[in-house]
C-alpha cells in the first residue's frame, strides 16, 4: 500500500514545474491515497483557493486535506473567526476527513487556530476538543487497524525546549503513542524529515513532507512516498533534484519552522542541499 504525502503547495507562489511533476506522478502511479498536510494557499485569497480546489478535484484517488496556517483567511477577520473553512466548501468532504484503506486509516488532527494568546499565530495549537475528536476517531476504528495521523504542524521540536512550536503537541504525541499510531504526518517546515520522538507512553514516529512551492528552505521541491509494509512504514522522498532520501531529510525540527524570505531576488526551484549525516532511526 502506498500513500503520497504532499504539503505546503502554496497556490499563489507555487512551483509550477514541481506541481505538474507531482500531479503526473499521482496520475501515472495511482497511489492508494494522497494526504495533503496543509498550506494549500499562500495568502488565503479567493483565486488561490480556486486553484487549489480545481487541482485537488482533478486527483482521481482518495484525498484528505489538513488546513494549514496559510489557509486561514488573512484579510477577512469576520470570516476567519466565524467561517474559516468557507472557501473550501466545494471539497469539504476532503477537509480533515478520515481515509479508510484496507487495514489502514489516515486520521486527521487539527493544529491550526483562529487566534492565540501569542503574537505568532502561524504556530500550531492543539485544543482539547481537537485532540479528543482525533482520539475518538482512532478508538472507533476496527480492532487491528493501523493508524496514521495527519496534521499540518509538527507536534514537537526535537532537541529544543520551551519554544512551543505547537502548543499541546507533546501531550498529543503521548496520547497517540498510547494508541500505537504508525506515524504522524505533517508539513509546515518545507523540508522533509523522519524522526522518532520519545514520550512517557512510548516512541512516536514523525514524518514531515517538503514543499511544492517556491518557498524552499534547504532542499528541492519534493513529496513523500510512504509504503505501508508488514513491519511498519518506509519513506522515500521524491524530489525534482534526484537527491537521495537521507540527504533530503533534516535531522531536527527547527525552532523557526518558517522558510527564509528573500526580497528582490529570484527564487530557484532547486536549492543547495547542505551536507549532513543521514538520520538514525
Amino acid at each position: 500500500m502506498r500513500i503520497f504525502h504532499l504539503s505546503d503547495i502554496h497556490f499563489g507562489l507555487v512551483d509550477r514545474q514541481a506541481l505538474d511533476w507531482a500531479r503526473h506522478c499521482i496520475e501515472q502511479e495511482q497511489p492508494d491515497a494522497v494526504a495533503i498536510t496543509g498550506d494549500l494557499t499562500m495568502r488565503a485569497r479567493h483565486r488561490e483557493y480556486d486553484e487549489a480546489i480545481d487541482w485537488i478535484r482533478a486527483l482521481d484517488v482518495p484525498v484528505t486535506v489538513n488546513i494549514g496556517n496559510h489557509d486561514m483567511p488573512y484579510f477577512n477577520l469576520i470570516e476567519r473567526f466565524f467561517a474559516p473553512y468557507k472557501r473550501f466548501r466545494e471539497i469539504e468532504d476532503k477537509i480533515e476527513c478520515e481515509v479508510d484503506l484496507e487495514g489502514v486509516a489516515i486520521v486527521p488532527l487539527k493544529t491550526t487556530a483562529r487566534a492565540q494568546w501569542r503574537t505568532n499565530w502561524s504556530k500550531g495549537r492543539i485544543t482539547r476538543s481537537a485532540l479528543e475528536k482525533t482520539l475518538d476517531m482512532i478508538d472507533a476504528l476496527p480492532e487491528g487497524t493501523r493508524v496514521i495521523v495527519s496534521a499540518h504542524h509538527p507536534l514537537v521540536e526535537t532537541g529544543t525546549h520551551g519554544t512551543a512550536l505547537t502548543r499541546g503537541g507533546a501531550n498529543a504525541l503521548e496520547e497517540l503513542a498510547r494508541r500505537r499510531v504508525l506515524a504522524v504526518l505533517s508539513g509546515h517546515v518545507h523540508d522533509p524529515f523522519d524522526l522518532v520522538e520519545e514520550t512517557a507512553a512510548g516512541p512516536v514516529r514523525m514524518i514531515g513532507a517538503g514543499t511544492l512551492s517556491q518557498r524552499i528552505r534547504s532542499t528541492p521541491c519534493s513529496f513523500n512516498e510512504i509504503a505501508v509494509e508488514p513491519r511498519g512504514l518506509s519513506v522515500r522522498v521524491r524530489n525534482i533534484g534526484d537527491v537521495p532520501t537521507p540527504d533530503m531529510q533534516i535531522d531536527d525540527v527547527p525552532q523557526d519552522a518558517m522558510p527564509p524570505r528573500k526580497s528582490n531576488e529570484p527564487v530557484s526551484a532547486v536549492a543547495t542541499v547542505p551536507e549532513r549525516d543521514p538520520p538514525v532511526h
